[in-house]
């Protein structure tokens, strides 16, 4: 999964805008309990398309937990989405 934070990593914490599929997208991180919990969401300008999720980082494991969709959506976003 540590490739999973670094994708997570190239958003800055707040908004911002990137592309996924020739769409735009404002996605907003944020962190929490010293980067150690980590939410994005991100929501298709326009239209009806978006990612939520959390990320877990613990002494032992890194979870990703989509919010109600499955992984592969979330982590095909992370992988092929531009800032």
């Amino acid at each position: 999964m540590a490739s999973i934070l670094a994708h997570l990593q190239q958003f800055p914490i707040g908004f911002t805008e990137a592309l996924y599929k020739g769409k735009k997208y404002g996605v907003t991180r944020s962190d929490f309990n010293g980067g150690k919990s980590i939410k994005l969401y991100a929501e298709e300008h326009g239209g009806t398309h978006f990612i939520s999720l959390n990320y877990y980082i613990t002494t032992t494991n890194e979870i990703l937990k989509p919010c109600e969709m499955p992984e592969e959506k979330v982590i095909h976003f992370l992988k092929h989405c531009h800032l």
